[in-house]
């Protein structure tokens, strides 16, 4: 197998959540460029459509499930559903995820709750639902933050809490299923990207923060795919319980 030949993803079947806009439709359509056939996720299944025919513009297999991650069912069925219909699971990206700037003394519990349940929780039973199925080893690529590390300005407390959890939460996985199952778990910490997320933040708020980016600029979606494919592929087959900031240089501030 050729350097090249480690990055393809031909054959293999990738899960992607939170598949409805931004990075997850970034995600799905790399993952297809690259040769993989397609599940994709969201809790708005009229979004779906849209990145289902993105996925089949590259010839590949895509199957659109509407589901909520933060409900453990949920997660089994897409799983299962995904088997069904494309016959493996060999790959998950754990993007699915919100966000809330409220200051800490006035964030209810119900906000905070949200996020743990989506972006922690979420994470956990999606792992654990593919954990089950992947019966060749696989890939389980957790989409983390800078925040899980560092702060940025901005009253997080939920979010940045459960960034630094998927953290712990990838290196434990890894240790208990890379030897004995095969699975490779990594995460990824990106830095500023534009996403539907970030399009709730003050105006002129990523222009701001630039200047704790060494790059000097924010993060192209495909910068961030690129990696996921890395983590996703043969090419990073000896990395595990690692976490890879794609950040443009921020976590060195």
């Amino acid at each position: 197998m050729s350097i090249l030949d480690r990055f393809k993803l031909d054959g293999r079947v990738a899960i992607v959540t939170g598949a409805t806009s931004g990075l997850g439709v970034a995600f799905a359509d790399g993952l297809a460029e690259a040769g993989a056939d397609v599940a994709i996720c969201g809790r708005r299944a009229e979004r779906l459509d849209g990145t289902k025919a993105t996925v089949e513009a590259h010839g590949r297999r895509c199957v659109a499930v509407q589901a909520d991650v933060a409900d453990p069912d949920d997660c089994t069925r897409l799983v299962e559903q995904t088997v069904s219909e494309l016959g493996r699971v060999d790959i998950l990206i754990n993007n699915a995820g919100i966000g809330t700037a409220v200051p800490a003394t006035r964030e209810t519990p119900e906000q905070f709750r949200q996020v743990v349940d989506i972006n922690l929780n979420g994470s956990y039973w999606m792992a654990q639902a593919c954990g089950r199925a992947m019966k060749d080893g696989g890939s389980i690529v957790n989409i983390g933050s800078v925040l899980g590390s560092t702060t940025a300005g901005l009253p997080q407390a939920a979010y940045a809490a459960t960034k630094a959890a998927i953290i712990g939460l990838t290196r434990d996985l890894a240790q208990q299923w890379t030897g004995r199952k095969g699975i490779r778990v990594n995460a990824l910490a990106p830095g500023f990207f534009e996403s539907e997320m970030t399009e709730q933040y003050p105006e002129g708020y990523l222009e701001m923060m630039m200047v704790r980016v060494p790059a000097g600029r924010k993060g192209e979606a495909e910068e961030l795919v690129s990696a996921a494919i890395f983590l996703a592929s043969d090419a990073s087959s000896y990395v595990t319980g690692a976490l890879l900031p794609v950040d443009g240089g921020m976590l060195t501030t």
